[in-house]
């Protein structure tokens, strides 16, 4: 018996409203642009120019309701780390060095050892990719909050010269696709993820808690030979567009089921979704796509650096779709 469908949307999540409310503000935000600005909303990170060459690539994100199933299982050591790699896994996208981290803490009845391992985990995630925990700020918002609930939010800068910048307008057709896995679902899809789980399901919980992967360190030392890098996060494959919307990226080969983590299996058969939905909510096992012409090279790098990998497609002329080929192939655009 095949499983009930069931949606991010039914989860309560409607991406494309989120995508129209991006689209009327653009111009509001653009408003206040000054001619350092080189690239606001849309990208993977802003843009500022600085003198000397100099650019400061700079995101802002925040874990979602993966904070639930942090306090609904009272682990909270690596929630930190989640909100960490979310903001500095869209900034190396830019091929820009993380350089400092800002975090905000917001909760109705401050805890100060819940807040402390919370801290704790900023501070690992800040290790891993190698940039400073420089500030932050704590709320108390009592009647916003519950008792034990509590949010994230953080705020990652980089550094890039602009010679060195990865923008995607050198990405030419031709350009192979290489992938990175993801440690699990990362910090995207979880209001769907919560909907499927329920919360006696403890081991499975713990699975979902599985921090984000931060890719500074697998990637920080061939970003000379890439020509464009797309986090996979909210959206899942329609991110990969982002790195250049003039083509468009065939996928010819994805990882089995069977050599990802247990729990992308376990949620796809319960969700009932087809598999264009799967890639459209979730990573399925790929947190980073990198596209380069000289894949050999970029293998070899991945490789002595001890890290897994899978060439997935390449690039090829087009309008920013997405193009899974395979029986059951679809199409995002």
């Amino acid at each position: 018996m095949q499983p009930k469908q069931t949606s991010y949307r039914d989860a309560g999540v409607d991406v494309e409203r989120g995508d129209a409310f991006v689209e009327r503000i653009k111009a509001k935000v653009a408003s206040t642009y000054t001619d350092r600005v080189m690239a606001g909303v849309g990208g993977f990170a802003a843009l500022y120019k600085m003198d000397g060459g100099k650019i400061l690539a700079a995101g802002t994100d925040g874990v979602g309701t993966k904070v639930k199933i942090a306090q609904q299982l009272g682990i909270h050591d690596t929630i930190g780390i989640d909100l960490v790699a979310m903001c500095v896994n869209d900034v190396i996208c830019t091929g820009a060095a993380p350089l400092f981290f800002l975090d905000y803490l917001a909760t109705g009845k401050l805890d100060v050892e819940t807040g402390e391992k919370i801290v704790g985990g900023i501070a690992d995630g800040c290790l891993q990719s190698g940039c400073a925990l420089i500030g932050g700020e704590t709320a108390e918002m009592p009647g916003m909050y519950q008792n034990g609930e509590y949010d994230l939010a953080g705020f990652c800068v980089g550094e890039v010269m602009e010679r060195d910048l990865i923008d995607g307008s050198n990405i030419a057709e031709g350009d192979t696709l290489i992938a990175l896995p993801s440690s699990g679902f990362h910090s995207n899809g979880y209001s769907l993820v919560r909907k499927l789980v329920d919360v006696s399901e403890i081991d499975l919980l713990k699975e979902c808690l599985t921090p984000t992967r931060i890719y500074w360190n697998a990637v920080k030392d061939a970003r000379d030979i890439l020509h464009g890098m797309a986090h996979i996060t909210g959206g899942g494959f329609a991110n990969i567009p982002r790195m250049n919307g003039g083509f468009d990226y065939v996928i010819d080969t994805l990882p089995e089921m069977a050599h990802l983590p247990p729990v992308f299996g376990e949620i796809a058969r319960r969700s009932g979704l087809a598999r264009r939905a799967l890639y459209q909510t979730f990573n399925m096992g790929i947190g980073l796509v990198l596209a380069t012409r000289q894949p050999d090279a970029l293998l070899s790098r991945l490789g002595a650096a001890g890290e897994r990998f899978w060439r997935i497609g390449h690039v090829t002329k087009g309008t920013g779709r997405v193009v899974v080929e395979g029986a059951d192939g679809f199409i995002l655009d």
